[in-house]
């Protein structure tokens, strides 16, 4: 029998979970649910709009910038339908196929992110550091091309996750640990050996921290070049061209490295607690992000409000 295929005593579906032990208040706290998707669908949406039909917003930024938005985009697209039916009809069953799909999407688009976090950083870095040629070496062409680089390398890292879970065989346990799927919460579910799993889950991860690394060594060089600088309110004003992105940086990486902490070192803390950090993983930064950049980025505050001006009139 292929090693694809479950044998007839494997299971077939798994099951969500909302919030343990809170059951009662689950349509309850499917309305902030629903209200946070719903502002980050139309925030990321928007920001891509303004982008794509905007020709001052067309510069290595803000091309930088809607490769988040999408990523952001695509992480809520990936984790509403199953967070929404857990919460509003309390329909927690998800077959295998699904599950293993659903994690694909999450696990892709988080990394996407992730590398696109890195991207930024790089951009921040080049802007300050040679502004002059700034506009030469990120041209749009390279933009692009960086994108689309990164995007196939983001889905060649994660596509062997759906292969290496349909490989292994689930006999008792079904019950997952959140309300969607995660690489890491199905392998652990699985009656086979899963050592692939765990070595390359691992790797993926560490390449994760490799991004933040990477990040912290960009921000460690630019502050470098702004304590160079004489004047207190030139370093303010190169200071607040990356105050954006930094938080940015601190809304995705927060909750992984907070999780992290407590599987590693509060192995007795809460389930709820876990459950609402993995949570915010994936409802903070599609939320945040293009409020952030709407506050900070004044070209885009402008727009936007000269088109709700133009709609006025």
């Amino acid at each position: 029998m292929s090693v694809f295929n479950f044998s007839e005593e494997g299971i077939s579906t798994f099951f969500l979970i909302g919030i343990p032990g809170a059951e009662h208040v689950h349509l309850w706290v499917s309305i902030p649910i629903c209200f946070m998707y719903l502002v980050a669908i139309l925030g990321n949406g928007t920001i891509l709009f303004f982008i794509k039909t905007e020709n001052s917003l067309h510069e290595p930024m803000y091309y930088f910038l809607s490769m988040l938005a999408f990523s952001d985009l695509g992480l809520s697209i990936s984790s509403l339908p199953t967070m929404l039916r857990v919460f509003l009809f309390n329909a927690t069953g998800i077959s295998t196929d699904a599950c293993f799909a659903q994690e694909f999407f999450i696990h892709g688009f988080s990394a996407m992110e992730s590398v696109v976090l890195l991207v930024m950083a790089i951009d921040r870095y080049i802007a300050i550091y040679n502004p002059l040629r700034y506009t030469s070496i990120l041209t749009s062409d390279r933009v692009f091309k960086t994108g689309f680089a990164f995007a196939t390398l983001c889905i060649l890292l994660v596509l062997p996750f759906p292969f290496i879970l349909k490989r292994l065989k689930f006999c008792k346990k079904s019950i997952l640990s959140h309300s969607y799927c995660l690489h890491q919460d199905v392998m652990k579910l699985a009656c086979s050996d899963n050592r692939i799993n765990i070595i390359y889950g691992f790797f993926v991860a560490l390449l994760s921290l490799l991004n933040l690394m990477f990040i912290s060594v960009s921000y460690v060089l630019i502050l470098k070049i702004v304590l160079g600088i004489t004047s207190h309110k030139g370093r303010l004003k190169v200071l607040n061209t990356c105050i954006s992105h930094i938080c940015a940086v601190f809304i995705f990486y927060v909750p992984i490295i907070t999780l992290a902490a407590l599987h590693r070192f509060a192995k007795n803390a809460s389930p709820v607690i876990r459950v609402l950090i993995a949570d915010l993983f994936l409802l903070v930064p599609p939320l945040m992000n293009p409020i952030v950049y709407s506050v900070k980025s004044q070209q885009i505050r402008n727009v936007i409000l000269a088109k709700l001006c133009e709609k006025q009139h």
